[in-house]
């Protein structure tokens, strides 16, 4: 089979989701990315998510449009542009037949996913399992493993501590104090002192513990609940580019573009892993 004529379909269309299928789109693989109806990605401006809302978004050089059906899909493609259409249910996936499927939902477990869903189903991060709900699964916790194709077992549990960046973890990110709408006036990429207000749910502020830029900021005027993750703040500060996709996103888009090529799925045939 030809790479060309390889189809991938990527269930989520946050930041890993995206840098999954920047590098795929850049290869010449046929993508259609499903999203919920209202994403949470907080690092939007390297998220195909934005499109849900906005119907146009970019990651780089790469342009994505929110479609409703697969004609629109196919339209999309053939004007270059990767085609996001929200099916939080998985229904598209029988109809558009891909040969691989990807869950970078990064929901910590399959829900819903199984083997059978395509000829290579790719996990990544935790939650799956190879033989059970998918056939490979690639490391995305920063370290030593981060974006290894793995062909048995499991990846590395969730730790639930944010990974560190010039010596910060959990401060780094903040969360709703409470249950309400979230707004924010801030733009990302904007530079923050410690103890800046950076956003607001209903009249409760959100205050950051840390100077550095805001990366990542959740869509205005989403409902939130008490401790959701609502942004985060890089201490690198101006060294960081928020426009350019991350290095674990790019890491674990490797990972899974080895994982495709090295099974050279074909219809009928089912994966033949190596």
């Amino acid at each position: 089979m030809r790479i060309r004529a390889t189809k991938v379909a990527i269930l989520g269309a946050g930041e890993v989701a995206s840098g999954v299928a920047l590098r795929l789109h850049r290869c010449g693989f046929s993508l259609l990315l499903t999203e919920v109806e209202e994403p949470r990605a907080i690092r939007r401006l390297v998220a195909f998510s934005e499109a849900v809302f906005d119907g146009r978004a970019a990651v780089e050089e790469a342009r994505a449009a929110r479609v409703v059906s697969l004609a629109e899909a196919d339209a999309a493609r053939e004007r270059g542009e990767i085609p996001v259409l929200v099916d939080s249910e998985g229904r598209v996936w029988p109809a558009w037949n891909p040969d691989v499927l990807v869950d970078a939902r990064m929901l910590k477990g399959s829900h819903g996913l199984s083997r059978s869903s395509a000829p290579l189903v790719i996990g990544l991060g935790p939650g799956f399992t190879v033989g059970g709900d998918c056939h490979l699964v690639i490391e995305t916790l920063r370290g030593h493993e981060m974006g290894r194709v793995l062909a048995n077992g499991s990846t590395a549990p969730n730790t639930g501590v944010p990974a560190e960046r010039a010596g910060e973890g959990a401060r780094r990110v903040f969360r709703a104090p409470t249950d309400g709408i979230f707004n924010s006036d801030r733009r990302l990429g904007d530079l923050l002192e410690a103890g800046d207000e950076v956003a607001r749910v209903g009249e409760s502020p959100c205050v950051t513990a840390i100077g550095g830029m805001l990366r990542g900021l959740l869509r205005p005027g989403l409902l939130v609940r008490a401790g959701e993750k609502v942004g985060d703040v890089d201490p690198r500060g101006s060294q960081v580019n928020p426009h350019t996709v991350s290095d674990r996103s790019l890491a674990i888009a490797g990972g899974v573009l080895e994982a495709i090529l090295s099974s050279r799925p074909a219809r009928g045939e089912g994966p033949r892993i190596p």
